[in-house]
């Protein structure tokens, strides 16, 4: 009995699932509403550089503070 309540859960809820997915359309994202102006689009280089470069360098940043900090720290507690 409790095999068939699992699997009747689970068919519910893909079910629902999938008729979400069907009724949230990707086409009415080209409809344009009213004072919409996008902008021009962005290169290959631009987009690498925002969503690559800029993370990676921010990343890189934030380790070398950690870095730089841990061994002012380790440094003072050996003098200790």
């Amino acid at each position: 009995m409790d095999k068939k309540n699992s699997l009747r859960a689970g068919t519910l809820a893909a079910g629902t699932t999938l008729l979400m997915l069907a009724m949230t359309s990707p086409a009415l994202a080209l409809t344009r509403d009213d004072g919409d102006d996008p902008g021009p689009g962005l290169s290959v280089i631009q987009t690498l550089g925002l969503f690559v470069g800029i993370p990676i360098l921010a990343f890189l940043v934030i380790a070398g503070l950690v870095m730089v900090g841990s061994k002012k720290s380790a440094g003072r507690q050996s003098h200790s």
